[in-house]
């Protein structure tokens, strides 16, 4: 049982990273179409849509002999579909119109703290003290990988306000995801949520919250120039398909607390990903704090996994002494470890 949940915990880990560099990507594929003459909201309009054209088929077939499941999950995933996917980019672009980009990322990944502290309100238990320095350790990373202290910041409440409503939004996700009906497939989920998501975004452009603006024209990605069509299938399939569905997985996996720290990695690999695809390298200090940030997850982590040990031998010693008592043989005795 050991070996077992060792490997569903490592499997977990890897499938948050892969999700986290996918979501990373999506920052130069969405500059080289922007630097082109795409407007944001066309550059997630065709992000959304695309993936959700693309999972049609996947969802219809998950979907064979279990309508019943759609019809009691309805609910979950209009919110998926409005809350973490459309409101969350919403939130974040009109962020990005009042501050800079970094300040903007900086307010959306509070997301993890204020998952913490929405745990400490519910629980009315405060966060143990390795995840609070972990956590501490992780945003101290995020400041440093952004480098907001490199160049000028401008504050605006309304850009403050809306970099918040984003962190709420992406904290939701994770949430969400991880409490979801596990009946209900990923795929399912995912896909439904994509297709809500992207009647939300073309809404919010029709009635005028951003423009959406497309340009059929060459763009410059990789230091040369390639169609449009390559950052768009790569937003579609890598950004919002693979990183969606990594990122549920993840999350179910292992949990909204630990999923949601390592997603920070995301911001590390949009610099590398910014330096290989387009040559913006990053600094000494960017890089110290992605150590940081590798540091915090690390530290999270251990300690979430920690508790569940703790948890698991209590529940075991528990079931021992009830089965000595009963003069039962317990039930794992047999078992592997």
């Amino acid at each position: 049982m050991r070996n077992i949940s060792a490997r569903l915990t490592g499997s977990g880990l890897g499938v948050a990273l892969v999700s986290a560099a996918t979501f990373g990507v999506s920052g130069p594929f969405a500059k080289s179409l922007l630097e082109s003459g795409w407007s944001p909201g066309a550059a997630v309009g065709i992000r959304l849509g695309g993936a959700a054209l693309v999972l049609i088929v996947p969802i219809l077939l998950s979907l064979r002999g279990r309508w019943s499941v759609l019809l009691r999950g309805w609910p979950m995933i209009v919110a998926y579909g409005l809350v973490p996917i459309a409101a969350c980019q919403l939130f974040y672009f009109n962020a990005v119109q009042h501050l800079s980009v970094g300040v903007a990322l900086l307010l959306e990944y509070l997301a993890p703290v204020l998952i913490v502290g929405w745990l400490w309100l519910r629980t009315q238990r405060a966060p143990r003290s390795l995840t609070a320095v972990g956590a501490v350790i992780a945003m101290a990373g995020l400041v440093l990988v952004l480098d907001l202290f490199g160049g000028s910041v401008t504050h605006s409440p309304i850009g403050v306000m809306w970099g918040l409503l984003a962190a709420v939004c992406l904290a939701a996700f994770f949430l969400m995801s991880a409490h979801s009906d596990d009946a209900l497939p990923p795929m399912v989920l995912v896909g439904g949520g994509l297709v809500v998501g992207t009647a939300a975004i073309f809404l919010a452009g029709w009635i005028g919250f951003f423009p959406m603006k497309f340009a059929a024209t060459q763009v410059v990605l990789v230091g040369a120039e390639v169609s449009w069509l390559v950052p768009a299938l790569g937003l579609v399939l890598i950004c919002a398909v693979a990183s969606y569905l990594t990122g549920l997985v993840a999350v179910r996996r292992l949990g909204s607390q630990v999923a949601s720290f390592i997603a920070l990695t995301e911001v590390l690999f949009a610099v590398l990903a910014a330096w290989l695809m387009l040559g913006e390298l990053p600094g000494l200090i960017q890089l110290a704090g992605g150590s940081l940030i590798v540091t915090g997850v690390v530290l999270v982590r251990y300690d979430e996994l920690r508790r569940l040990r703790k948890f698991t031998t209590a529940g075991r010693s528990a079931s021992n002494e009830t089965a000595a008592m009963s003069g039962a043989t317990p039930a794992h005795a047999d078992q592997p470890q």
